[in-house]
């Protein structure tokens, strides 16, 4: 069964919970604190900034970031209204411009990405999500259809 698949109004409630946590505890001794930053965004009805910890990749100074909900996760819905955003990570704080991505080609580079460098944990959290355990690029791909990424270059 995937993730979200039989409550998900549960499910997206607990995780609004653990973000919130997540976001309270994060600092140096915080044990995801390399893999896990904090996004600040604008809220799209209220304009108040709201702040969602998210896994991500560094390439080159540009970050990217995974959305398990598409594009209807708030925070990506919040980019898509206004695209700067703040982000900490490792102690750095930056303003950005975000880029909204729903091509499943590049969306799938991106978990290609993920997954080279941290197999196990990446690989077991989108198996959970439906990739198959044996799969192939067009398999990577159709599952990257129902996903999107964010890419936040610092201004």
């Amino acid at each position: 069964m995937a993730i979200g698949k039989g409550n998900p109004g549960v499910i997206w409630r607990a995780m609004r919970r653990l973000n919130r946590l997540v976001a309270a505890k994060y600092g140096p001794g915080f044990r995801a604190y390399g893999f896990v930053l904090l996004l600040t965004t604008s809220g799209r009805k209220s304009g108040l900034p709201r702040t969602t910890p998210l896994q991500y990749e560094n390439l080159n100074g540009t970050y990217y970031i995974g959305s398990a909900r598409g594009l209807q996760a708030d925070w990506v819905r919040n980019i898509l209204d206004n695209p700067q955003v703040e982000i900490q990570v490792q102690g750095n704080r930056f303003t950005g411009m975000a880029e909204v991505v729903s091509d499943p080609k590049r969306v799938a580079d991106f978990f290609q990405l993920r997954l080279e460098r941290h197999p196990l944990f990446v690989g077991l959290l989108m198996r959970l999500e439906g990739l198959p355990l044996s799969y192939h690029r067009p398999d990577l791909e159709r599952f990257a259809a129902q996903k999107a990424m964010v890419v936040v270059r610092p201004v």
